[in-house]
């Protein structure tokens, strides 16, 4: 009984190894000129899912109008990503320029959420005429 569970681990380690190998051996090793037989599944067991146009084909470092096409993410480029410089906070006004811990990207700029009273608590939140932010409150205490 033992010796037949062993064989059918065994086995099964074998058939996944033999199904995910032709496409991690191939993609490692450019240099193998040999000619190796046909499996199964040519692609590895990375065939038996639907096949995607690779996104990596067309990124904005080489085409810019790709963020700003309808359905894109963020209107901006920075680093081969699409970004919106106006809001975040590790690209804020430009890329590369991050906010500091407790400052928030606010239409570009790095702002002290906690206490700025144009922006209390978050962006574009505005306290009332002579109040002051506290701790991201308006008129806090």
């Amino acid at each position: 009984m033992r010796m037949r569970f062993f064989f059918v681990v065994a086995c099964a380690v074998a058939l996944t190894t033999s199904l995910a190998l032709p496409a991690s051996s191939a993609a490692s090793d450019e240099r193998s000129t040999a000619a190796t037989a046909p499996s199964l599944l040519p692609g590895g067991i990375y065939s038996l899912f639907p096949q995607y146009p690779p996104r990596g084909s067309m990124t904005c470092d080489r085409f810019p109008r790709v963020c700003r096409a309808r359905g894109s993410s963020s209107p901006h480029c920075c680093r081969k990503q699409c970004l919106n410089v106006m809001i975040d906070n590790q690209n804020c006004g430009q890329c590369g320029k991050k906010c500091r811990f407790g400052q928030a990207c606010c239409g570009g700029s790095c702002v002290n959420v906690m206490y700025d009273p144009k922006n209390c608590g978050c962006c574009n939140k505005r306290c009332k005429m002579g109040s002051f932010c506290q701790y991201g409150m308006c008129s806090y205490a």
